[in-house]
């Protein structure tokens, strides 16, 4: 993890300072506005670049954490979101629908480090992420639909349109880059020089995207500090709630702790800057839709840094069937 991606967390939050400074000098707010979307893009095109479509085969080499991973991700989490958002926001649908598009999206990169870091299948881990990916594209649009079109006005050509521009165009653009680069160079130097300044580059853009979205609405968080700090309650509930299910379908399904570490990871890790992307363009009337979406990537990092301690104490102690003590120290 380099220093970008270690610091992730202090660089969302300095943008949302950053941001909420110029958003008090006039002109600021219009410009910011026009340039949450384009950045959100160029997140999304080093997100899909370096994403390895190529291994959707593979995933189902491993069908008990692979198909256990999609059932939870893509029946049980849209579920518990309605759910958690009906007990603790009922009485916000805009948070509710910003909670419901944040559980529905599965992490496509984040998760990887996180396996990696408590010893856990990290090829397993990287061959479910194409699913992960192609199915969000495939489903966030009917989720909205069904789940949030009583909550906020929702027109379908809208999201049809918002999915296309922002998920599908820098997804093609992406593979038509990958491809080039692999026959214009090779995949040796793809994967050694190209890769590594994808996700430092992801990181800076969903910051300056955050940075100018609090920008563009700082008026309206200033106004409401306090229902954000509201969404941290189903947040934390869902991080709670799904780790304890990935223990106890690991411990039914017999999952190793390598097995474990993966699918607990890939059924808690939230892809929030897609969701983001969305909601920018799918809801221009509904500013604290997007707005709820930032507490993702402030909330996310600590929670699986947490999460991976957990996971190397229970290896360390030798808690999961099948596991010695052994050291969690790395070469």
């Amino acid at each position: 993890m380099d220093f970008v991606e270690r610091y992730q967390t202090v660089f969302v939050f300095g943008a949302i300072i950053g941001g909420l400074a110029l958003g008090q000098i006039a002109g600021v707010a219009p410009v910011a506005d026009a340039l949450i979307l384009p950045f959100l893009m160029v997140m999304l095109f080093g997100a899909f670049a370096g994403m390895p479509l190529s291994r959707l085969r593979s995933a189902f080499g491993n069908r008990r954490v692979a198909g256990s991973s999609l059932l939870i991700n893509f029946i049980w989490n849209p579920v518990l979101a309605v759910v958690l958002g009906a007990i603790f926001l009922h009485e916000y649908p805009a948070l509710w629908v910003g909670l419901i598009m944040l559980m529905v999206t599965p992490c496509t990169d984040w998760y990887l480090i996180f396996t990696d870091i408590a010893d856990g299948d990290v090829p397993l881990a990287t061959s479910i992420l194409p699913y992960n990916l192609i199915l969000q594209l495939v489903l966030l649009p009917v989720y909205l639909y069904v789940f949030a079109g009583e909550l906020v006005e929702l027109p379908l050509e809208l999201l049809v349109e918002s999915v296309v521009l922002v998920l599908v165009v820098p997804l093609v653009l992406a593979v038509g880059v990958r491809r080039g680069l692999h026959r214009w160079r090779s995949d040796q130097w793809f994967r050694q020089s190209f890769l590594p300044v994808l996700s430092p580059l992801q990181i800076i853009f969903l910051s300056l995207a955050i940075g100018a979205m609090f920008a563009s609405q700082g008026q309206e968080v200033l106004e409401n500090p306090g229902l954000l700090a509201l969404l941290a309650v189903p947040v934390v509930c869902f991080y709670v709630i799904n780790l304890g299910l990935g223990f106890a379908i690991g411990q039914a399904l017999s999952f190793s702790y390598e097995e474990v570490v993966c699918f607990n990871n890939t059924i808690l890790s939230r892809n929030s800057p897609t969701a983001l992307a969305i909601a920018v363009v799918a809801f221009p009337h509904e500013p604290l839709i997007p707005l709820a979406l930032v507490i993702g990537p402030l909330l996310e990092l600590p929670l699986l840094g947490l999460i991976a301690q957990v996971h190397q104490g229970i290896r360390e102690r030798a808690w999961w069937p099948g596991e010695s003590s052994v050291s969690l120290e790395k070469n």
